[in-house]
């Protein structure tokens, strides 16, 4: 057959579709339009070759503004979609919805931000920023031209998840999750379940008892089928991804045998501070927190356990940690590693300097050892005249407060202290009614439910309320010989406008905010973001509430932030439901948006591999080609971040970022800098 004439039985050539392109400028409720002309923005953007349409509304993110691009899509044919709107990271899942939704495939549509990279940084120049708005929009356009339709990366999905933390969010997690079906692995480090909660006497609004509550919580968790606890544990290992993650997990032994226990226990003499208590109180090395702990069997503190034998009935007894490493495999990981109080700086508010200055959770520790009829007493002197610090480790300010060790202060609010504190202050007054109580506060912030209710029964309750700026603290000193009370707070009180007072206390409290706890090991194996408050920081505060950016890894409790029990509680429950949902088919897509190698143009030269900053993401494998063996990059999609560091370092172009390919950075480029003199034309 002649070299030209075809094949009759060959299928006959696919005509190229035509590129159909739907621009949609919106004018974000204002926050567009009023510094970016946007009408003028769509009528000269739709000028441009392949645009079918160009419309404005004032939110195209609306279920209104969305059923106009689905409109649009299923009428006109339109088959590529750019919108120009607020930041990619707020809508884009948003828009690729309704564009699915109307049956075009969602990776054949581009976001340009032109909110935060037009109007917000040019709103003293409406004309540049106009102009600035049709250049940006024309790039958009340019890229679409050439996107291609994608499929998700699909990969199967371990049903099994890992819940880091035994405290209330843990617990609460691995609960949920299991009633899904899930097999669930709970790793808590310390060798008892509970967490802070169970440090606690009461808690607010309800005046519950808490440990009664954890109780109930733990034996619907050690009786849900399904789930596995290791305590005195810690994720020592893991690697892989979403649906495939391997874990490593070291458990210390508890270091007696539960028909040794009770002799042990009673042999052992070596005490150290016992932090249940936050160190008011010294325990033996072999404890139990609490009467009805889980587990209920006594552990040794491995940390301050000296080595030394123990004598039980004649015999020298060294305890072992006979340390077990178990490996796993999970889908899905939730983080529930809470938080710890803050601790004060030596000298702050005189803490670690005068023996009658406390924190609130010492304060709340303290009074649980005060039988009830019992005076409160502290340093065996009875408390006559309470002072409480609201914000102490919270609402920082730069320049007025100290930096902590990273060089950062504290300017969150912990949300939790307020309500604490009145809560205490009430629990005070009744236990101890002749005890005059002070509170210090910036701004009373009983934000729930039921909060308000306590602060106006503080209030009724004669405790007194002296308010302060934050620029301007209350000052701890030690109060002169032979004056009847062991300190002085001294503050001006802006509820009498600014008035000098000093106030005479045997104790003053600190109402200690949330610190994130540290576990930079599990940051780095996980390679996960802190927020700016150096919390665990989730992907997206609305539409990805609960997990990170590393798909795969959730976060429970006060891991992600301050929050209160309940609160915990329901980020728990919505930790859980994600890492059902994720797990529950035995698979998980991810987004496309990973490196892709050309093998025509890859010589194996490996420079991709080395600029790769992603475990296992891309390397060289051999393969034959005409009977020669070579080398070729390749990618596991499932690793891979769509970073681009490898597409940098190919000298020969072939490696691109699905839907972020340099043949479309070089068209968007070309767009901006195009010659275009109506672009900037004053429409009359």
């Amino acid at each position: 057959m002649p070299e030209n004439t075809p094949n009759p039985e060959s299928p006959a050539p696919v005509e190229p579709e035509e590129i159909r392109v739907g621009v949609y400028t919106c004018h974000c409720g204002g926050n567009i339009s009023h510094v970016v002309q946007c009408e003028r923005v769509a009528k000269m953007v739709g000028k441009l070759a392949n645009v079918a349409v160009s419309r404005t509304d004032p939110s195209f993110c609306s279920d209104a503004g969305q059923a106009i691009i689905e409109q649009d899509i299923k009428e006109l044919g339109i088959n590529r979609v750019v919108i120009g709107a607020c930041a990619p990271s707020l809508h884009e899942q948003t828009f690729r919805g309704a564009v699915t939704r109307a049956g075009l495939n969602p990776y054949l549509y581009h976001h340009v931000g032109l909110r935060e990279q037009d109007s917000w940084v040019h709103a003293s120049d409406e004309e540049g920023a106009t102009e600035k708005a049709m250049r940006l929009m024309a790039a958009g356009v340019a890229k679409a031209r050439l996107l291609d339709p994608l499929d998700p990366i699909r990969l199967g999905a371990e049903k099994q998840a890992l819940v880091i933390g035994g405290g209330v969010a843990g617990l609460r997690a691995a609960l949920d999750i299991a009633r899904q079906g899930i097999r669930v692995t709970l790793v808590e480090k310390s060798p008892f379940l509970g967490g802070r909660m169970a440090q606690l006497e009461s808690i607010f609004p309800t005046d519950e008892k808490p440990r009664q509550l954890l109780h109930d919580l733990i034996q619907a968790v050690t009786a849900q089928v399904g789930i596995t606890i290791f305590t005195q544990a810690e994720v020592t290992g893991v690697s892989g991804y979403v649906g495939n993650f391997s874990i490593q997990v070291t458990q210390h032994a508890r270091g007696v045998s539960p028909e040794m226990a009770e002799a042990l226990t009673a042999a052992c003499t070596q005490e150290t501070p016992d932090p249940f208590n936050y160190s008011l109180t010294r325990r033996k090395v072999i404890y139990q927190p609490y009467p009805g702990c889980y587990p209920a069997a006594p552990a040794v503190d491995w940390q301050h356990y000296d080595g030394q034998p123990i004598q039980v009935n004649g015999k020298s007894i060294v305890l072992q940690d006979d340390a077990l490493v178990h490996e796993l495999i999970a889908g899905a990981i939730v983080l529930a590693t809470g938080f710890d109080p803050y601790e004060p700086r030596q000298g702050e508010y005189g803490y670690g300097e005068l023996s009658q200055v406390i924190t609130l959770p010492q304060l709340i520790r303290h009074m649980a050892l005060v039988k009830n009829g019992e005076t409160l007493t502290w340093n065996g002197h009875p408390v006559r005249s309470a002072a409480i610090i609201h914000c102490v480790g919270s609402r920082e300010l730069d320049g007025v407060h100290e930096p902590q060790a990273d060089g950062q202060v504290n300017n969150y609010c912990s949300r939790v202290c307020c309500t604490a504190s009145l809560h205490t202050a009430l629990e005070m007054r009744q236990r101890f009614p002749r005890l005059n109580i002070y509170e210090l506060y910036q701004d009373i912030r009983a934000y729930g439910r039921g909060h308000e209710e306590i602060y106006r029964h503080t209030q009724n309750a004669a405790v007194r309320f002296v308010r302060y700026h934050g620029d301007d603290g209350p000052k701890v000193i030690a109060a002169p010989k032979g004056d009847p009370y062991p300190v002085l707070v001294q503050v001006k009180d802006y509820l009498t406008y600014g008035e000098e007072i000093e106030i005479p206390v045997d104790l003053v409290v600190l109402a200690v905010g949330m610190m994130p706890r540290q576990v930079d090991d599990l940051v780095n194996m996980l390679k996960i973001s802190r927020g700016a408050d150096r919390f665990l920081l989730e992907a997206h505060p609305k539409l990805r509430p609960v997990e990170m950016a590393v798909r795969g890894i959730i976060l429970a409790g006060t891991a992600q932030g301050p929050m209160n029990i309940q609160e915990s509680l329901a980020a728990a429950s919505a930790a859980a439901a994600k890492a059902a949902s994720l797990l529950s088919l035995g698979k998980v897509e991810l987004p496309p948006f990973v490196a892709r190698v050309d093998p025509a143009k890859c010589n194996g030269n490996g420079a991709c591999v080395t600029a790769c900053l992603e475990e296992g993401a891309i390397a060289l494998q051999t393969f034959v080609e005409n009977g020669v063996e070579v080398q070729r990059a390749v990618v596991t999609p499932a690793n891979c971040t769509g970073c681009g560091a490898c597409v940098g370092a190919c000298p020969n172009r072939a490696i691109d970022v699905q839907a972020w390919t340099l043949a479309q950075y070089d068209a968007m480029v070309d767009a901006i800098a195009m010659d275009w003199p109506e672009l900037v034309e004053v429409e009359k």
